[in-house]
């Protein structure tokens, strides 16, 4: 009698014109001669089988799936055919929900490696047994559909229905933005403008910044000027003309504040989308500008939010130059020391998501917002990664500066508010805050409102010139969908930041999956170390999502997201305790 040993055996299930299914699972069995292949070598223990059986095999429901599409390009004819591959998972019943879902994206991430990833239908299958069989041993069953669906001269640009995400794997997106510098548009130097605000820029310096002529910028400088947009401050020096100009008080120092305004509440942004949105969030307000060509300028805006005295301030521009993050950290110094009755400090605006292929409940869309917390037995809620590199066994080894705040009250404000949102007819404020500040903002140039589904895409690439789409994860079966696609979902986690991460698609993952991130910003790390160095003891970073790198790249969704974070910005201050009179 044949010896019953445990192997991997892959089945042909079913094919039609344009799909084929196929089975892999784990099973013991005898080796019966003439209807199978045995593997032999460094493939003993893999079994195919060569008849198409679906008469005798168990038809439960996968405990996961996950789908995505590939396109890949005939040599010959250089056509690009879409593909659709479905995974279907189903778990030894041992293993818990929890480590299926990471063992799933774990799967999916090593099966879609850039630089092993199968080019051919045989070599696809070969993988997922390999896995199977040395790796992933809690699974007991895998199926594959490979469904052709399209061919077309150049790949597509957009999903192929609502719902699909386009997933790359470890290309440097940054890069390829970097590259576009050169393409000069009124938009691009409008952009500039307003990411230096409040600081002036010279003409001199938006052409050495988008690798243009200074005939180019004088020539959209111009177009801006006539409709009002920008001014001059000195010869060849611009900077941005604001909504209720005439109310910005311009002064040369701060005038002194009674105590009974003095702000108690800091609000820091770095975008101009951000300032915008966070200011309709301000009742009674009074802005002060002071203006320099030498040096940095200052702009603060004083209200009330709730019971509260709040200032708000725009850092001027905050990106991957470290002279601009020292800068924007003695700006926050600055603030600091001009309202010294400030107790709690908020980070407004916008970041990039961290998703997850196969957790609805840690998927992290466009539009939601992420509010920095620190992850189970941890105290930090900010984590800046200052070098990276790959260790010999293909790991990443990081160096890292965390902080975290000594009082989480803001973040259990937090948690309560998104406890209660996420309850069946909950409060949730802060979808009225964002209403009422839509209308607010609908005479400014950018549009604040939510984008369409269908853009809420992520690009990655895994080598060659093949791309995959992913497909949102979606909920558990038998559970609630408590997402409203139209509505932001709100998550508490570590914020990241720092280049060599946010540049390596795989590193990024990688860095996120060790230390609970849920997304990342531009390098912060300057001005939370000015806020930490002023003994501010609650403190809290909100990001509104606008794309999955570090939240300057969508611009699409970046109104949108920052006025999600103002808006959960006010109903935590709402939610906090009235001051005490002094």
């Amino acid at each position: 009698m044949a010896e019953m040993e445990e192997r991997i055996v892959m089945t042909p299930k079913g094919k039609t014109a344009t799909s084929t299914t196929i089975m892999v699972e784990r099973r013991k069995m005898a080796i019966q001669e003439g209807n199978v292949h045995v593997g032999g070598g460094q493939h003993s223990g893999i079994i195919i089988n060569k008849d198409t059986r679906t008469e005798d095999l168990e038809d439960t429901p996968a405990h996961l799936q996950l789908e995505f599409k590939v396109f890949l390009i005939n040599a010959q004819t250089q056509k690009h055919t879409q593909e659709s591959r479905q995974l279907r998972f189903w778990f030894q019943s041992c293993v818990p929900e929890k480590e299926r879902l990471r063992s799933a994206q774990e799967f999916f991430k090593e099966l879609v490696a850039p630089l092993e990833f199968p080019r051919d239908y045989v070599g696809f299958i070969k993988k997922i047994m390999k896995m199977m069989q040395h790796k992933y041993k809690m699974l007991s069953k895998t199926e594959v559909e490979l469904r052709q669906l399209e061919e077309s001269d150049k790949p597509p640009t957009r999903p192929t229905r609502p719902g699909v995400v386009l997933y790359t794997v470890g290309c440097s997106e940054p890069d390829a933005v970097e590259d576009q510098k050169a393409e000069l548009s009124e938009e691009k130097v409008l952009e500039m403008i307003e990411s230096s605000y409040p600081n002036p820029i010279t003409v001199k310096d938006m052409a050495k910044r988008a690798s243009a002529s200074l005939e180019d910028v004088e020539l959209y400088i111009a177009a801006l000027t006539e409709k009002g947009l920008i001014k001059p401050m000195a010869p060849g020096c611009f900077t941005r003309i604001v909504q209720n100009e005439t109310d910005v008080k311009v002064v040369r120092q701060m005038p002194t504040i009674t105590t009974n305004k003095q702000p108690t509440i800091a609000i820091i942004t770095a975008h101009y989308s951000e300032k915008l949105a966070v200011d309709t969030m301000i009742e009674n307000q009074e802005t002060f500008v002071r203006y320099t060509t030498v040096g940095e300028s200052n702009i603060y805006t004083l209200g009330n939010i709730g019971a509260h005295r709040v200032v708000c301030t725009k850092l001027p521009t905050v990106g991957h130059d470290r002279s601009a993050s020292i800068a924007a950290g003695n700006t926050t110094t600055r603030l600091l020391g001009t309202f010294q009755k400030v107790d709690h400090v908020f980070l407004v605006g916008t970041a990039g998501g961290v998703p997850h292929y196969t957790d609805y409940d840690k998927h992290v869309r466009l539009g939601d917002v992420v509010v920095s917390a620190p992850p189970s037995g941890q105290k930090f809620i900010y984590m800046y990664c200052d070098t990276a590199k790959t260790l010999e066994s293909g790991s990443y080894e990081f160096e890292t500066k965390s902080w975290g705040p000594p009082d989480l009250s803001l973040q259990n404000i937090a948690y309560q508010l998104k406890e209660q949102g996420e309850e069946k007819d909950g409060p949730s404020p802060w979808l009225q805050y964002m209403t009422e500040g839509n209308i607010k903002l609908s005479a400014q140039e950018m549009d604040f409102s939510r984008p369409n589904e269908e853009t809420d895409k992520l690009y990655m690439s895994i080598g060659g010139s093949d791309v995959i789409e992913v497909s949102h994860p979606l909920p558990p079966e038998g559970s609630e969908n408590i997402r409203d696609p139209t509505k932001p979902r709100i998550h508490l986690g570590v914020i990241a930041s720092g280049r060599c991460v946010v540049g390596n698609d795989q590193m990024r993952q990688d860095f996120a999956s060790q230390l609970s991130v849920v997304a990342y910003d531009q390098e912060f790390d300057a001005v939370i170390e000015s806020v930490y160095g002023n003994r501010k003891d609650q403190y809290v970073i909100i990001r509104g999502i606008c794309d999955y790198q570090d939240g300057t790249r969508n611009k699409d969704w970046q109104p949108y997201a920052a006025l999600s974070a103002a808006a959960f910005m006010k109903a935590i201050i709402c939610g906090m305790e009235p001051p005490a009179d002094d």
